[in-house]
């Protein structure tokens, strides 16, 4: 394993510790939790398909854009996600429940 890869395996633990008192907390709205989640989504499945493109195609996931352009188009719905929840918690402070 690279060094590249070991601290990307290794910054998994961090996110997931962050992902879980996220949750144990209780106060982050939970569609923005989901776009945390959603995150892991984009982690785990652009990793096959660069790995894909390394050992097939011969070139970093970056150079295919048939692969790199829906890859990324998870990290946008995570983010949307994220703050769409952030933006309707804001929206209902100030007002009466």
């Amino acid at each position: 394993m690279s060094g590249d890869n070991a601290l990307f395996a290794l910054s998994l633990f961090p996110y997931l510790a962050f992902l879980w008192f996220m949750t144990r907390c209780g106060k982050v709205p939970r569609l923005a939790l989901m776009g945390f989640y959603f995150t892991l989504v984009f982690v785990f499945v652009t990793i096959p398909i660069g790995i894909y493109c390394k050992v097939v195609l011969n070139t970093s996931l970056s150079n295919v854009d048939w692969l790199h352009g829906p890859a990324e188009s998870l990290l946008t719905l995570a983010n949307i996600l994220v703050v769409l929840g952030f933006k309707k918690a804001l929206s209902a402070v100030g007002k009466d429940p």
